[in-house]
Parts: C-alpha cells; structure tokens; sequence
C-alpha cells in the first residue's frame, strides 16, 4: 500500500479561521485574513472545534493518491459520500496479470496462502481465455461492421474486457486518486480509523491521518477513532482498548 498526500492549500488553517471569524464578526471580505497570525489562528480553531461548529472546515480540502489497495476495500471507501474518487478503471484497463492483495491472516498461514494464490492464478487465466474468446468474436463483428483492422482490435479488446473482468476478484489491486473535505475526513477517521474497521482500510485511514497532521496539525489534533474523545460508540461490540487507543492517536 502507498498513500500520498498529493495537494492541499497551505494556509488551509488560516482560511477555516477565516470562514470562521466571518461568522462571529462584522470583518469586510478583503480584510478578513487580516490580523490572523499563527497563534491566533490555532486558539481560534480550538476554540471551533471544541464548540462543535465544523462547517467552516469544510472549506478546505485534502487529495490523496492511494495505490496497492484492494477492490474490497474500493467498496467501502466509496460509501464515504461526501468525497470525490477517480478509479483506475477495469473496463479500459485490461488486468491480464493483475496484482492482488493478501489479507494478513492468509500471508501468514503456509497452507491458506498456497490455495488464495492458486485461486488468483486460476482467476487471472479464466479472465484471459474469456478476454480472448470474446477480443476474436467482437473483432470479427467490428471488421463486418467496416471498421480497419487497428480499429476493431482496440474495439474488440475494450468490449472484451468489459464481460471478462466479472471474473476478477475482490483481491484485484486498485489505484485511485480521492479528494475530501476536512469534515468529511474527521467522519471518515471516525469509522475507519477504529479497531472494528476491517484491516486494510484501517491501515489506509491512519497513514492519510499522519498526512494531514503534518500539515494541519490543529484542525486534526483530536481526530480518529470516536473513542479517543469520548466514549465508545460501539457499545457491547467494543474492542475495550480505548485507552490504548487514546495514547497510540493523541500522541502521535
């Protein structure tokens, strides 16, 4: 998995504080940044968030390139709405010899990882004899049709691709490009940065949240898993680590 911080606005805390300060104040637009220097800046933010007013985060953003992840885990991270994701796509993108991802308890039992593999080889031919069948089938049609020969190639091969993938499997490797507001990024830690979240988008929500707190260090300060902040929220499904979880997120 590699997780990159690809663009943000530097002074993103200082436009919150911003948007803010507009709220509380009769400050004219071409004036508002002024007199916000560092420290105000922070203890306007804190004063924000422990306040609960988190509208004005919303004003800034944070995109994120993300590599090495699974289709499995696609499916969850696109349940988070509020975000803007572009997906290598397999409709466009032939996965004759796609990369997989191995859950952690597979990789680490000799015998469960021996038959995950042979699952994925098995898929990756199928997908290949499908992709063939059907690239000579379509090719035959596109030639009748008119078109030149380079022509229906890449027509037949597209038109394959897009019943032979069908086959791939969960495991199938993904890259993808997101984009969240801060407020949706603080829910988005809530969820997935928690210990019930399924292992590799845990994994993925915590690199993006040492991303952010390097360069938005206050807006971020408390953000994670609900628990380290108040109570669980899980009740009797718990993991009954909050307090290891407090010292793991807020001392980062």
């Amino acid at each position: 998995m590699n997780v990159e911080l690809l663009q943000y606005n530097p002074d993103c805390e200082k436009i919150v504080a911003a948007a803010a300060k507009l709220c509380y104040s009769s400050s004219e637009i071409d004036g508002i940044l002024n007199g916000l220097d560092h420290e105000k800046t922070v203890n306007f933010i804190d004063r924000l968030m422990s306040l609960g007013h988190e509208s004005p985060i919303e004003h800034i953003t944070f995109t994120f390139g993300i590599e090495g992840v699974s289709r499995s885990l696609l499916a969850q991270l696109t349940r988070h709405r509020i975000a803007s994701y572009s997906v290598k796509s397999q409709r466009y993108v032939n996965e004759g010899r796609f990369e997989y991802i191995i859950p952690k308890e597979i990789e680490a039992d000799e015998k469960a990882k021996a038959i995950f593999v042979k699952a994925m080889e098995d898929d990756e031919k199928t997908y290949n004899e499908l992709t063939a069948i059907l690239k000579e089938k379509h090719y035959k049609t596109f030639i009748e049709e008119g078109n030149d020969e380079k022509t229906a190639k890449s027509k037949a091969e597209k038109k394959a691709i897009e019943d032979a993938r069908y086959v791939l499997p969960n495991a199938c490797e993904t890259k993808l490009i997101a984009t969240f507001n801060a407020r949706s990024l603080i829910n988005f830690f809530h969820h997935r940065c928690c210990e019930r979240a399924q292992w590799e988008i845990r994994d993925m929500a915590c690199e993006m949240l040492k991303l952010v707190k390097k360069v938005s260090p206050t807006i971020f300060k408390v953000a994670g898993p609900r628990c380290i902040s108040g109570p669980c929220p899980e009740g009797k499904m718990t993991c009954g680590k909050m307090l290891e979880k407090r010292k793991m997120f807020l001392e980062e």
